[in-house]
């Protein structure tokens, strides 16, 4: 009888071990106010570019920019259970060519880095689930560094320096969270931001010529991330 007893209390023991941390889990699924999200992305960025003429001398003449992949790093912090605010960080090389004409002879003109922080704010759906999609909305600010001629341009025009002004515009963007464990899950992810420059170049041959350039990226992104 006592040995009946011992192994219906070591029965009861062991189904309370598996009930605990079953519950546990259950409480942590998914994210909730205050947690901090970490993602690691790879991104394309796409631009969908417009660009005016290169003025006073092709103003018939543009200029196309061509897609960059790179590595991306965000951080995401929940201030409520569904509302979050995502800062990005990342930076991409891009050039520019011309299209047509003499600038289309030389091909490509310049090139850049492009250092555009975005932040958004999130509303994320079914927050309490393992699939967790989301929509936001936010600002972005694009520095670009780095500017050079390219040798081409400098062969056909001689020396030649490069300014892109700073640029400031808003941002979209639709994703979603897809649970791994109870803290890892994968993440995708797409950004529409509006970022307009203009561009000068400041020759020895041609003197100063300049461009508007609208860049508008889509990004594409997919990654893993991490609640901390």
């Amino acid at each position: 009888m006592k040995y009946g007893n011992l192994l219906a209390a070591t029965a009861m023991l062991g189904l309370a071990g598996i009930a605990t941390p079953a519950a546990a889990q259950s409480e942590t699924v998914g994210i909730k106010a205050g947690d901090v999200l970490l993602r690691v992305r790879a991104i394309l960025v796409a631009p969908n570019e417009t660009t005016g003429g290169i003025t006073p001398t092709f103003p018939s003449e543009h200029a196309r920019i061509n897609n960059s992949v790179m590595p991306e790093v965000d951080v995401t912090y929940m201030a409520t259970d569904n509302i979050g605010f995502e800062l990005i960080a990342a930076t991409t090389k891009h050039s520019a060519s011309g299209t047509s004409g003499t600038t289309g002879s030389i091909g490509k003109l310049a090139s850049t880095w492009v250092l555009p922080p975005t932040l958004t704010a999130q509303y994320h759906f079914n927050p309490e689930g393992h699939i967790r999609p989301y929509v936001g909305a936010g600002v972005n600010y694009t520095i670009f560094i780095d500017e050079k001629a390219s040798s081409g341009l400098v062969s056909a025009v001689g020396p030649t320096r490069v300014h892109m002004s700073d640029s400031f515009g808003w941002a979209g963007q639709a994703g979603v969270d897809f649970d791994i464990s109870r803290r890892v899950f994968l993440n995708l992810d797409v950004k529409y931001i509006k970022i307009a420059t203009k561009a000068t170049l400041s020759t020895t041959a041609i003197g100063t010529q300049t461009v508007m350039v609208h860049l508008d990226p889509l990004v594409f992104g997919a990654g893993i991330g991490i609640r901390l």
